[in-house]
């Protein structure tokens, strides 16, 4: 069982050991609002059908079966099950020849605001026509991609009914890029400068990754204390260490005003940000959940309060494996 706290979370472990999965599987569960906006009742097969749908889009499973996404060897059916703020849950199971999960339990679902998932790479670059060609074609990009773009696409909210925090969030970004990404519709996007205006290509990625969280705050997709959580998997991608402690603070604004937020990082700066900033005075909160295998190869999970407490850091671990091996060569071997 993991726990999410309300403001910050950040969810580490080695390659394969689930992060980006979780992230998903979390973000398909909550992000139902958007389904069944203009339905008063939904029926468990109704449910069924569309959480089948999420899954398989989110996953991309060989053959595009659901029974692909489950975990060869296993003697039991996988088993989801999430619970939200109000009492609100869901419980589903699907084995290895199961065409649809299976809704074994739920109350008042669904009944979330739209959560946002920000994918590892960057969509601005190449939006325009996305999302007509993702409708036609068999594209190989999981859903998250679909949705960002589609989020991003939308039109941007009136001035007034922009928060105070999301505005100084959008000033710090274009004064970070030089200019800010202007939006034209139909996935058209340039960039553009006091005196000049650019092809969104012509920008570093880093600038486009953190420009789509400009864009998000925008268009009002996110919302702090209204909107649902912002799932963001490795926000650090593409951009220079000297960017992320601007990042770090930015996101712990967001969470002051009452937006929860949930990343996967591999990026040990990133990580030691978040410690070094949190402000218990500010009620900031930052869990930290360490997902690992065991000696037998089992996948587990702890959470933790504080940077201290992550066991195991491999972040930590290779980065201090990394100071000993240089401080060697500098040494030439003494004191081994």
């Amino acid at each position: 069982m993991l726990e999410f706290s309300p403001k910050i979370n950040v969810i580490l472990g080695e390659n394969a050991t689930g992060k980006t999965h979780l992230l998903k599987v979390a973000y398909g569960l909550y992000d139902r609002a958007s389904l069944f906006k203009n339905k008063s009742v939904v029926h468990d097969n109704e449910l069924q059908e569309a959480l089948t749908n999420r899954l398989l889009g989110l996953f991309m499973p060989l053959d595009g079966k659901l029974g692909k996404l489950y975990c060869q060897g296993a003697t039991e059916q996988a088993q989801i099950t999430a619970k939200f703020n109000d009492n609100q849950y869901i419980s589903a199971a699907f084995s290895n020849i199961s065409e649809t999960v299976i809704i074994q339990d739920r109350c008042h679902y669904p009944q979330q605001a739209d959560a946002v998932f920000i994918p590892s790479k960057e969509v601005l670059s190449f939006m325009k026509g996305f999302n007509s060609l993702y409708q036609k074609y068999a594209l190989s990009f999981d859903q998250t991609y679909q949705d960002i773009c589609l989020l991003l696409d939308l039109p941007r909210i009136r001035s007034e009914a922009l928060q105070e925090k999301s505005k100084w969030v959008m000033t710090e970004i274009d004064h970070i890029c030089g200019g800010q990404f202007i939006f034209y519709g139909g996935g058209e996007v340039t960039f553009k400068t006091k005196y000049n205006e650019y092809s969104t290509n012509a920008m570093a990625e880093g600038f486009r990754k953190i420009g789509m969280l400009s864009r998000l705050l925008e268009t009002g997709a996110i919302q702090p204390g209204i909107s649902g959580p912002l799932f963001w998997d490795e926000p650090e991608s593409s951009l220079n260490p000297k960017l992320l402690k601007l990042l770090v603070q930015i996101l712990l604004e967001l969470a002051r005003s009452g937006q929860q937020i949930i990343i996967a990082t591999h990026d040990y700066v990133l990580l030691k940000w978040f410690d070094l900033l949190a402000d218990k005075n500010k009620e900031d909160h930052v869990r930290f959940h360490v997902l690992y295998r065991n000696s037998q190869g089992q996948l587990g999970v702890d959470s933790v309060e504080n940077y201290r407490g992550i066991l195991p850091n491999v972040i930590a671990d290779t980065f201090n494996d990394l100071t000993k091996e240089q401080v060697n060569q500098k040494m030439g071997g003494l004191g081994k």
